[in-house]
């Protein structure tokens, strides 16, 4: 897998585990060839519905569980540059959208990037994945032309490719896979129902379909001046 050098990447996501399951084989690529990675994870996820399973957290406890699983997550990929922005989970929709932005902005300000990676707005389904999305695109399309930082986004929302096409940055991550998938233990508050499977069926090979979601990531380059957010 090639790809273009970059100065330094930005990943904006709400979640703790939003970066494990689309883009961690890529960020694993990127932090494997020394480019600088930023992750700014805007919330804790304290509000997630699932506490293991079996169950090893409480309402109260999930927060610091999840943290740690965050930085272990982050570790597991190579970022050593993991912030965590203290926005509360399942709320973004309700900030000040002009403190959204400027939360974006102070960020691209401090690690100049070249590339920015986060959801596509419309199409990422989460009320904080659009809420997060919205604010990168209004925080990119406020700079100068000739400044803007690539913006890559991920879009999994049902037809999505009907409205916005197929994606143009396709990267298998196969060299990159031990680190996705110790990423996606790393959640394993959140991902234990499904790992199981998973490692079944990447080891059987009896589903092709879901073995080519997790060993390809796939991203759609916005130009911000064509969306309405």
């Amino acid at each position: 897998m090639t790809t273009s050098n970059e100065r330094h990447v930005l990943v904006i996501f709400p979640h703790p585990d939003d970066e494990a399951f689309g883009v961690s084989g890529t960020i694993a690529m990127h932090t494997s060839s020394g480019t600088p990675v930023t992750y700014a994870c805007l919330t804790l996820g304290e509000m997630g519905r699932n506490l293991g399973n079996p169950p090893f957290a409480t309402r109260e406890s999930l927060p610091l569980i999840r943290k740690d699983e965050l930085k272990k997550a982050a570790e597991a990929i190579g970022i050593t540059d993991l912030r965590m922005m203290g926005l509360r989970d399942k709320t973004l929709e309700f900030e000040d959208d002009d403190q959204m932005v400027q939360l974006v902005s102070d960020l691209i300000s401090e690690c100049n990037p070249s590339l920015i990676i986060s959801f596509y707005p419309g199409y990422s389904v989460h009320p904080d994945h659009e809420a997060t999305a919205r604010a990168v695109v209004r925080a990119v399309k406020k700079m100068k032309k000739e400044d803007r930082p690539t913006l890559h986004c991920v879009a999994f929302s049902n037809g999505h490719e009907e409205h916005i096409g197929n994606a143009d940055v396709v990267h298998s991550i196969s060299p990159f896979a031990n680190q996705k998938m110790a990423a996606l233990r790393a959640h394993i508050s959140q991902t234990a129902w499904m790992l199981k499977d998973l490692e079944e069926t990447l080891v059987n090979g009896d589903q092709p379909d879901a073995a080519v979601k997790f060993f390809t990531e796939q991203f759609w380059t916005v130009d911000v001046d064509q969306l309405e957010v």
